[in-house]
């Protein structure tokens, strides 16, 4: 018995034994069982100190989820401040509650604002020039309101606003391009015969006036060609004379003798009017009234310096100055680009002696890709600056070309500019931009203002009574049809009205409390 009794004892211990060591993890689990089940009940937030110590608790008034008290939150209790009407989808400008189609929503004080004819006009001209970035009709986003507890509750969140305006807006194809010279303004001036310079009066970068002297060239057939006019002239003067002696001849005079007469006056004339005709070649221009009834001194006078201007010819003595003088002339007003001659230097006809450029005319050509090339027009505004400049110069376009650049696949533009005063060089390069639309008096926003949860645009609108005393400090939340963005603004064609007040800095903050307050409720377009 005695050794039956020893054999079971320890076995009673083991189990014994076995149950005190669970104890610690049973009591564990059932602190870890009463800990959920206070979190579920207590939404996991400590008590406060006052409950700890026995006090009274407080009542619990903030609403978590629009982050305003909740006996002051609109969102949740809507009688405090009834949301505007609604008036849906407009599915002409692609907003909900359109502003243009129902004033009533903007939120500006007094009198519901006009929209004009103009308004509407220019909304479907932006609408109409091009496709534009869509909103989804079941986006519910306009519905909702953002509060803030107060003024200084905004101020601290860093969240600036700014009254919406009109402003000017250009839309446009923008390309790499060069100024240059007008090719139809540029004279490249050669001597008609060859010879010598004789005299240099306008030197390169000088301005001059079209028809202003720019040299005189020594050159043989000039003077060739005022021999020929005087011999033919004496031909005709002596066929003229021989003819008129046959009819009235009081002799026997055939008809073959006169019309043998008559022949050779008309070959004499003919000879005459070719040798006229080479002096005005040679831009000697000389009328046939001039020289047929002069005498001999008045034709050698004429000729002499034919073509020279009266207040070249008084500081020449005809005495000691050849007859063979060739003038070249300015053929319109211009500066001199190119005139490194001087006087006694041999030149022809293959050599340039000026350039006269007409610098107030010049071309702006562009390189614009083969896509956008199908917008431009004829006709179409250009505004060009040059790298590094400042001024914008302003052009038409004139001129496209029919082909692309077989190698960069660009179109050549070419617009004309005008710059009287020289503000531009030719050969400077730079970037243009052809104005395909431009409305002066757009609805923008500054791009900051703009956010897009993915199936539309909104801002954020200021509630019209925000700055009266014990307001709530309501933002709107408004669907906008965007159109044109530059660097700093876009413009609004459908959504917004001149006057209202919106938020432009931090917007991301009333975007953040926006979903935030979405979690739960789907992405905030009807999925």
């Amino acid at each position: 018995m005695a050794s039956s009794e020893s054999f079971e004892r320890p076995g009673a211990l083991r189990w014994f034994s076995s149950i005190a060591s669970a104890v610690p993890a049973l009591v564990v689990l059932a602190l870890l069982g009463g800990v959920a089940w206070w979190g579920h009940h207590s939404g996991w937030t400590l008590p406060k100190r006052a409950a700890l110590a026995g006090e009274k608790k407080e009542a619990d008034d903030w609403c978590a989820e629009h982050s305003v008290p909740e006996s002051a939150c609109v969102e949740c209790n809507a009688k405090l401040a009834p949301k505007p009407p609604s008036f849906g989808w407009c599915e002409k400008h692609g907003v909900h509650d359109c502003p243009w189609c129902h004033p009533e929503v903007a939120q500006l004080r007094g009198s519901v604002p006009t929209v004009t004819a103009d308004d509407l006009a220019r909304a479907k001209r932006a609408l109409d020039f091009t496709e534009r970035p869509e909103n989804s009709p079941r986006c519910k986003l306009h519905a909702r309101r953002i509060q803030f507890e107060s003024s200084e509750a905004v101020d601290k969140a860093g969240v600036g606003v700014d009254v919406v305006s009109a402003d000017a807006v250009v839309e446009s194809v923008s390309a790499p391009g060069e100024i240059g010279y007008d090719q139809t303004r540029v004279a490249h001036l050669s001597t008609r015969a060859p010879g010598t310079v004789f005299r240099v009066f306008k030197r390169i970068g000088e301005p001059v006036k079209a028809g202003e002297l720019l040299a005189l060239v020594e050159a043989g057939d000039v003077g060739k060609a005022k021999a020929d006019l005087r011999q033919a002239l004496a031909a005709v003067d002596s066929k003229s004379q021989t003819l008129a002696n046959l009819k009235a001849s009081t002799g026997v005079v055939t008809d073959a003798r006169v019309r043998e007469a008559e022949a050779t006056l008309r070959e004499a004339r003919i000879r005459m009017n070719a040798a006229r005709q080479a002096l005005v070649n040679l831009g000697l221009t000389i009328d046939e009234a001039e020289v047929t009834n002069a005498t001999d001194e008045q034709l050698e006078r004429k000729l002499h310096f034919l073509g020279l201007p009266a207040s070249t010819t008084q500081s020449l003595d005809p005495r000691t100055t050849t007859s063979n003088l060739l003038p070249m002339f300015a053929p319109m007003g211009g500066v001199i680009t190119s005139g490194d001659v001087v006087a006694g230097e041999v030149v022809d006809v293959a050599r340039v002696l000026f350039e006269v450029v007409d610098t107030s005319r010049l071309w702006v050509t562009l390189d614009v890709t083969a896509e956008q090339t199908r917008r431009v027009k004829l006709g179409q505004s250009v505004r060009f600056k040059t790298d590094g400049g400042k001024e914008e110069a302003v052009g038409t376009v004139v001129w496209r070309s029919t082909q692309a650049d077989p190698k960069t696949r660009t179109v050549k533009v070419r617009a004309d500019l005008h710059d009287p005063t020289g503000r531009f060089l030719a050969n400077t390069f730079g970037t243009g931009r052809i104005v395909l639309r431009e409305e002066p008096k757009a609805v923008v926003v500054p791009n900051a203002a703009i956010q897009w949860d993915g199936n539309c645009f909104v801002v954020f609108v200021q509630d019209k009574d925000f700055r009266k005393p014990n307001a709530f400090k309501l933002f709107h939340v408004r669907s906008v049809r965007i159109g044109v963005k530059s660097d700093t603004q876009t413009e609004i064609i459908a959504g917004l009205l001149p006057g209202e007040v919106i938020v432009t800095k931090n917007a991301e903050v009333l975007r953040g409390e926006l979903f935030r307050s979405n979690i739960g409720d789907g992405c905030g377009c009807g999925h």
